[in-house]
């Protein structure tokens, strides 16, 4: 699994390094997500580049995090597209899981007005996985040209 988000993560940020300006854009075309820090640092610099974010599959867990990083005139979505959230957690060195309910708010609170609404009306950031996609999606974003 962390050999997955690592190639991932990497996938990601080759794109980001063989764009040229005429490439104007970022696909994600599959994310499970993974640990925050490195697509934190990968989402800075595609917010930096000036590039266009096009989600055209599944961003799952700290994929998400685009939508707080990267300007929403620059992100799309394609029919493909899934944002799916969840509370935040961590794992320590056995494998045992734990709530982090302080950066599950902040989190939230980062995210857009549109897809904090969207969560709030669903219950809020839990263990469940939360799935953002089709109409509900396209009314947040729009679709990719």
């Amino acid at each position: 699994m962390r050999r997955v988000i690592l190639l991932t993560v990497l996938l990601l940020a080759s794109a980001l390094a063989a764009a040229t300006p005429a490439a104007a854009e970022i696909r994600i075309i599959q994310s499970p997500g993974g640990q925050v820090g490195p697509f934190l640092d990968l989402f800075e610099k595609v917010r930096a580049s000036g590039e266009r974010v096009v989600i055209d599959g599944p961003c799952l867990s700290a994929c998400t995090l685009v939508l707080s990083i990267v300007p929403g005139d620059r992100i799309c979505v394609t029919r493909r597209a899934v944002l799916g959230f969840h509370a935040a957690r961590s794992i320590d060195g056995r494998g045992r899981i734990y709530a982090e309910p302080e950066a599950s708010e902040a989190v939230l609170a980062a995210y857009p007005g549109p897809v904090r609404d969207w969560i709030s009306r669903r219950g809020g950031l839990s263990s469940r996985l939360l799935l953002l996609k089709g109409r509900d999606l396209a009314a947040i974003y729009p679709r990719c040209r």
